[in-house]
């Protein structure tokens, strides 16, 4: 039975912070708990070694999603494999999670061919990196979905500084209207590259925002991964009934820069950075009583790569970028070469 709390502002919570008990706890196996953990450090490695990548001049600009692994990890999780993923620049990652080779995400950020892929075989759709443009994507792709009976949800995943885009509005109008089955989930980190939040509304909530669409809308503590599971559980039913969208905002903060190019000394709290790093995935609490086991324990884990599962998780993410990093530049004559997917034999889920 899930039961999750809710706390100051209408964030919702399970783990809490991570130095107590639980707050509330969701149905989920053991090994279901495990895998979450597993996800967790998967994105955390990739996200770290691409960082190292880029620092070596393997890989051009990166956007960090350094302390949003959770609200990636825990909405993938309460997906079915029939549904689609819509990612901004922000959750490149997330594919891996589907079984997508890192090499193909890393090799996407090097220009490479070899980062391209059929969206088909992992219903991921390609990254978007104009803002929000992405939206109206996945709010047609759900609402066609629908008209054809095929029973799947798409999640579109998008930062705060996205809802001041008219492609925001576009879709989200679009969405209430039709009622198409699509999740709007928000990872509000409270910045929009150097522009604060406040700024960028008058709303005391991004999630207040739904109403006006004709939605429901929820907060969520983005760094409790149990919470962002069961909030998109929670959509991902209201859409396959019929019932629509449903506007999740994801609340955290952004302990790295906006992107490698980015200088966040100019404008961020260093002391706030701090103190989200010290209870952040994955040192939160993960562990139901030791190391090995997943979110929602009892008692501080040790860190993720002390225990077999993380360094499971580490050493398959290294082994696939080390192979990325090594791929030959492409000739230019290679750019204008079908790809073959019109004719591919891929799986439709």
């Amino acid at each position: 039975m899930s039961r999750v709390l809710p706390a100051e502002g209408g964030l919702r919570r399970v783990i809490g912070d991570g130095r107590a008990l639980p707050d509330g706890e969701v149905a989920l196996t053991p090994e279901q708990h495990l895998d979450l953990y597993r996800r967790l450090v998967l994105l955390r490695t990739y996200d770290e070694r691409s960082l190292v990548y880029h620092r070596q001049g393997r890989i051009g600009t990166y956007a960090i999603f350094w302390n949003h692994e959770a609200m990636q990890a825990g909405s993938e999780l309460a997906l079915e494999e029939r549904d689609w993923i819509f990612p901004s620049y922000r959750e490149s990652a997330i594919g891996i999670l589907r079984g997508m080779p890192a090499s193909t995400v890393l090799s996407w950020w090097r220009g490479h061919p070899a980062g391209w892929w059929n969206p088909e075989d992992y219903n991921v759709a390609s990254i978007c990196v104009p803002i929000a443009t992405h939206v109206p994507h996945a709010v047609g792709f759900a609402w066609g979905s629908a008209l054809k009976g095929e029973d799947r949800v798409a999640i579109v995943y998008f930062g705060d500084g996205a809802t001041s885009e008219g492609s925001f509005h576009e879709g989200a109008t679009f969405a209430g209207v039709m009622k198409a089955p699509v999740i709007l989930f928000c990872n509000n980190n409270r910045w929009a590259i150097s522009t604060p939040v406040e700024a960028q509304s008058a709303a005391e909530t991004l999630a207040d925002k739904a109403s006006g669409y004709g939605m429901p809308g929820v907060r969520v503590d983005g760094g409790d991964v149990l919470a962002v599971y069961e909030a998109t559980r929670e959509a991902v039913e209201h859409a396959r009934a019929g019932d629509g969208p449903t506007f999740i905002e994801a609340v955290t903060y952004r302990t790295a820069p906006h992107a490698t190019a980015d200088d966040p000394s100019l404008y961020i709290d260093e002391e706030r950075v701090a103190e989200e790093k010290e209870n952040e995935y994955p040192r939160r609490d993960t562990g139901r009583g030791d190391q090995e086991r997943g979110p929602g324990g009892h008692a501080r884990s040790h860190r993720p790569g002390g225990s077999r599962a993380a360094r499971g998780s580490r050493a398959r993410v290294r082994a696939c970028l080390c192979g990325a990093a090594e791929l030959v530049r492409p000739r230019p004559r290679g750019a204008t070469k079908d790809s073959g997917w019109v004719s591919s034999s891929s799986s439709r889920r």
